[in-house]
């Protein structure tokens, strides 16, 4: 029987697809890391068990992206390469917040993977997750980016924002491990599932990620001011665009306001639009968490906001993070 011309271009796409994950799988496999701690305290009781997770080397110097929760009891942490290499590696720090970690690996020869652009990502783009899925090592999903601009609980209870949603079926192990694009760049770090979802996966955008990686290394953790709100973005239109001078077509929509929190203080509301900072213009949720970090405690910023549309401002005392929510 002849083949359809619609078959035969079937054939090819897929001959294709297959062909792109084959390469990216080639080009970044090496550089993914099989990551196991050993706890503090008993080891033998339950909940003190090391974890066991994935990484990504991400510089020749040896240092490697993980997740916070999988490095974060862990008096030692053991790696293993694709290639079979086995050796120790240190804690540089972690940062509960955004639930990503770094460790330095000790040994030369080291692969790398390289990291994209996660501000360029777009629903409905090829994802692909690479990692140690319930200890089977350098396995690999493929799926698509489901939507941006999410937002997850860490396992600490912390809100995480601005999550990359994916199908791309991920699994205990698979934490830490990058999710790559079809260039086989990473454009995020794999963090979380939703357990008895069907395709229900997420990762910390890589930009994020390389802004903690920056911070820890230069700072020895990351610092943030507190403004007591949790957010999400907010696409906008042309029109308020003109209206207010807008830089991008997105703005930093406030949810909750904390109560006696420093929003709370000085009159935000839920439903409120950030729009600057000080006299920066935020247009995400990424960016304003970049606003903040030299931010001084104690000191006021100015906070100019859409409301009902109105343009509205409030000083907000920048304060330091409660006892128990680390920085």
């Amino acid at each position: 029987m002849p083949v359809s011309p619609q078959t035969q271009r079937d054939a090819s796409l897929l001959d294709a697809y297959s062909q792109a994950v084959i390469d990216v799988v080639g080009s970044v496999g090496p550089a993914v890391i099989s990551v196991r701690t050993e706890p503090r305290g008993n080891a033998r009781r339950r909940k003190d068990r090391g974890a066991t997770g994935s990484g990504v080397i991400v510089a020749p110097d040896g240092f490697a992206l993980t997740n916070h929760h999988v490095i974060e009891k862990a008096t030692a942490v053991e790696v293993t390469l694709t290639d079979g290499r086995a050796m120790g590696a240190q804690v540089v720090g972690s940062d509960a917040a955004t639930d990503i970690g770094v460790l330095r690996l000790h040994e030369g020869d080291l692969p790398i993977a390289r990291l994209g652009d996660s501000d360029g990502i777009r629903v409905g783009q090829m994802a692909i997750a690479i990692g140690n899925p319930l200890g089977f090592a350098s396995s690999v999903s493929t799926g698509v980016v489901s939507a941006l601009g999410r937002s997850l609980r860490s396992p600490q209870g912390r809100l995480i924002d601005n999550v990359i949603q994916t199908d791309a079926g991920l699994n205990p192990g698979n934490s830490g491990g990058p999710l790559v694009d079809s260039r086989g760049m990473v454009m995020g770090i794999n963090t979380a599932m939703i357990q008895r979802a069907q395709g229900l996966c997420f990762a910390v955008p890589i930009n994020t990620a390389r802004w903690v990686l920056s911070e820890i290394l230069t700072n020895g953790r990351v610092r943030r001011g507190y403004l007591g709100i949790s957010v999400q973005n907010r696409p906008t239109n042309r029109r308020l665009q003109r209206l207010y001078d807008l830089p991008a077509l997105s703005l930093v929509e406030v949810l909750q306001v904390e109560a006696k929190g420093p929003g709370h203080r000085a009159g935000l509301r839920a439903g409120d639009l950030i729009v600057r900072l000080g006299d920066t213009p935020v247009s995400d949720i990424d960016q304003l968490h970049r606003e903040l970090v030299d931010v001084q405690v104690g000191s006021k910023v100015a906070v100019t906001l859409l409301r009902h549309g109105r343009e509205v401002g409030h000083d907000v005392e920048i304060a330091a993070y409660p006892a128990g929510i680390p920085d």
